[in-house]
């Protein structure tokens, strides 16, 4: 597991990039959090916009179709004053049989100030990283990891419950497939929550029991008691051979109903990082229930997180005295 030591009171925040919630300890992820924090009130003010970063230059380079994590990144990006551009493999000399790493090199000769990078492949955007001068910032990568996802997760935890230590949080769906699920886990599991899987055995990966979290097979189960509910979207595209029995039967056993909700905590708070599809993973009415479901503000927080980590570390690279934090604790 990850080290328990926490940096020293004063120290900068150290990474160059944001390639995994593994790579971070809990007071790097407070800092992460406490800055994205301020600016979801300043958007939820009439003041939006900042000239911070104005005249540096993010580029978005998404190889997997996207829609609510790139143009949060694009309206996170402007907010800040930067120049956003957003580049489709698809029209791209990709399609022409370039590599990855010549495409690192080429956009490193443009001089970004920032490349945002989504990839179907694990591991693909931590080897762009090695090639690139600028801070590179992961927005999924395979199976791997999605590490804006999981803070903006824990910022509407943290905003909603006052808290995410000593939180029973319950992430249920697609495990196999979700970088999502497994960023969560990493950082749920630094902050102090107590984390369960629930799924079908088909749908949990084979190193769940390395992961520092319990595995339940019935709903009944796995929800008794939770103070959070994470459903995950079923990634059919991902899955190769019979993972399911059928999309009814599958939203008669694990997808999430109200009657199924009742033995979770009275104030539990339902997620669901999109996109969503009704009547397979969650039930409308719980889905469109203000006081239970906070999905619509996972939205707003991702474009606050975005803003935070586009901050710290672009002008932390210019100036690393902007970016100290105090190690008081978690």
């Amino acid at each position: 597991m990850r080290a328990e030591v926490p940096p020293p009171s004063g120290s900068y925040f150290p990474h160059s990039h944001l390639l995994g919630i593994w790579d971070l300890d809990p007071i790097e992820i407070k800092y992460l959090l406490d800055r994205a924090d301020a600016y979801a009130d300043q958007n939820r003010s009439s003041q939006k916009k900042t000239d911070k970063l104005a005249g540096r230059t993010q580029i978005n380079l998404f190889f997997e179709n996207s829609t609510r994590t790139l143009m949060s990144f694009e309206m996170a990006g402007k907010r800040l004053g930067l120049d956003t551009i957003s580049m489709s493999t698809s029209n791209s000399s990709i399609k022409k049989g370039e590599t990855l790493l010549d495409t690192a090199a080429t956009l490193n000769a443009m001089h970004p100030d920032a490349l945002v990078v989504r990839h179907a492949d694990s591991g693909a955007v931590r080897l762009l990283s090695r090639e690139m001068n600028c801070p590179v910032l992961n927005a999924g990568d395979g199976r791997a990891e999605h590490p804006t996802q999981a803070l903006l997760d824990a910022l509407t935890i943290r905003r909603r419950k006052g808290h995410i230590h000593g939180l029973t949080v319950a992430i249920s769906g697609d495990v196999t497939h979700s970088r999502v699920a497994r960023s969560n886990i990493y950082l749920l599991n630094a902050m102090g929550a107590k984390v369960r899987l629930v799924a079908p055995p088909t749908l949990i990966p084979t190193d769940a029991e390395s992961l520092g979290v319990e595995v339940y097979h019935t709903m009944e189960d796995g929800l008794k008691g939770a103070d959070v509910v994470i459903m995950l979207r079923l990634q059919q595209e991902r899955m190769q051979g019979a993972f399911l029995p059928s999309l009814r039967e599958y939203y008669k056993y694990w997808g999430l109903t109200r009657e199924k909700l009742q033995v979770a905590s009275d104030d539990v708070l339902v997620m669901h990082p999109g996109p969503m599809n009704r009547g397979v993973e969650i039930a409308s009415d719980i889905a469109d229930d203000l006081e239970k479901s906070a999905i619509r503000e996972q939205v707003e927080m991702g474009v606050a997180v975005r803003m935070a980590c586009l901050d710290i570390l672009i002008s932390g690279r210019e100036d690393p005295e902007a970016h100290l934090y105090k190690g008081e604790g978690t």
